[in-house]
């Protein structure tokens, strides 16, 4: 096997064995002891055997022949006895490891290649992501309604009247909350429109996935932008704050969602249940504005990690971008959108010796999405060159007639759009989508 920049791989070493836990003075533990307490402890950390994931190493302890390692596994600490051969551990080091039985096995440790930091920052913000609708919900609670104050120290926790946002942070939040589409806006059948589509394009630019790249070509603090407008919105909270404002929000731990906790990087994801409307207080928002601020970054370094692999049995994307489109309803509730959108590039074959070969592109889209009255459906659009292809699931049954009605409407507007249509269908029911890992070819293990 080899690492992805190309190194030779780590020599294997001895089997990696959790430490377990014994109080001074104690009597050495038994072998049945110390592999119930290893199991124990991988159980707790919800791994299966054989499975593979990614730690970080927190702490080497150095001891004659052999090494304690502290491992960060899924965010627990865990003290393992190690043997770890010619491979160089430090402090900060991620490393694949799998567990074997009642023992972790070392499988390879992250080389330093771009791909490698992209993959570092994205555990360090997988397990915190906070569903952009349900957080959006919670903001305009906040402003409708008004935050609950902090308590002070010896206050008990009793009725206590809602104090309106920090004017700055009203503000921002109105102007984030203004830029949201509406439903209503986008009537059946407007699609060739020029201003449909100029919001389309406006609705995809300032999805948050392109923040820092827009913050280059125009370095505006109050560019429109769903990720600036959260970090606007948290800089208003924290202005309100006694001490350093930067120290206090790097302390707080991000408030997740529970379906993003249990599949982080899964996209697109399944509708979330709507969430309790109740005010929250100045340090709740915080933490779940922080946990949406990951969201949009996940999406951001996934987008790059999906981008940054090739090769393969079958052929992968040069570009991937993924991206949330928070929107609201008629009724002023936020609601989500998931794009996925792929290019792929292949070259065309050369008629002659002297023509050189074209790139051809092919476009793939993926729209997932929640209706109030359809219910949920999903968009599957290829287009290479003047040929596109498109695929509809409707979950509910009235949908799925509706849907197969528009169909002929459908093939008309791509007909006048100068496109042939290859594929037009409806089917009920949802596409199933590959369950995405992190672990997954960190390490190649391609001869």
């Amino acid at each position: 096997m080899k690492l992805p920049s190309g190194q030779h791989p780590p020599t294997l070493p001895a089997p990696v064995t959790p430490k377990p836990s014994q109080s001074n003075g104690a009597a050495p533990p038994s072998r049945e002891t110390v592999a119930l307490s290893a199991r124990q402890q991988l159980d707790q950390l919800q791994l299966a055997n054989r499975e593979a994931i990614l730690a970080r190493v927190a702490e080497v302890i150095n001891r004659q022949g052999s090494a304690e390692l502290l491992l960060d596994v899924r965010g627990k600490p865990l003290q393992v006895n190690a043997a770890i051969g010619a491979t160089e551990l430090t402090p900060g080091d991620w490393v694949k490891v799998m567990r074997a039985g009642n023992e972790l096995q070392l499988m390879g440790k992250l080389a330093a290649t771009p791909e490698a930091a992209i993959t570092r920052a994205l555990a360090q913000r997988m397990p915190w992501q906070q569903s952009l609708d349900s957080g959006l919900t919670k903001l305009m609670t906040a402003l409708n309604r008004g935050m609950v104050p902090e308590l002070t120290p010896g206050q008990l926790p009793t009725a206590r009247s809602l104090q309106p946002l920090p004017e700055a942070a009203r503000q921002a939040l109105e102007s984030l909350l203004a830029r949201l589409p509406a439903s209503n806006t986008l009537a059946p059948g407007a699609g060739t429109q020029n201003n449909t589509v100029q919001q389309i394009r406006q609705w995809v630019a300032e999805s948050g996935l392109f923040a820092e790249s827009r913050l280059t070509q125009a370095p505006s603090p109050v560019l429109p932008d769903l990720k600036l407008a959260i970090g606007r919105v948290i800089t208003s909270l924290l202005a309100e704050q006694d001490g350093d404002a930067a120290t206090l929000f790097n302390r707080l731990t991000p408030l997740a969602s529970p379906s993003l906790a249990q599949a982080p990087l899964q996209f697109p994801q399944a509708t979330a249940p709507a969430v309790n409307p109740e005010p929250t207080s100045v340090g709740q928002t915080l933490r779940m504005l922080a946990g949406m601020l990951n969201r949009i970054t996940v999406n951001q370094l996934h987008s790059q990690i999906l981008t940054a692999r090739g090769g393969g049995d079958t052929p992968a994307p040069t570009s991937t971008m993924l991206m949330d489109l928070p929107w609201v309803t008629p009724q002023n509730e936020p609601k989500l959108a998931q794009l996925r959108l792929e290019q792929y590039k292949e070259e065309s074959t050369a008629k002659s010796r002297d023509e050189k070969p074209a790139a051809i592109s092919e476009w793939r889209l993926n729209l997932a999405i929640d209706l109030e009255l359809a219910g949920a459906l999903n968009f599957e659009v290829s287009l290479r060159q003047q040929e596109v292809s498109a695929r509809v699931w409707a979950e509910k049954q009235d949908t799925l007639k509706q849907v197969n009605e528009e169909l002929p409407l459908l093939r008309r507007s791509l007909v006048d759009l100068g496109l042939e249509v290859t594929d037009l269908e409806c089917r009920r029911g949802s596409p199933s989508y590959p369950v995405t890992k992190l672990e997954h070819r960190l390490v190649d293990t391609r001869a």
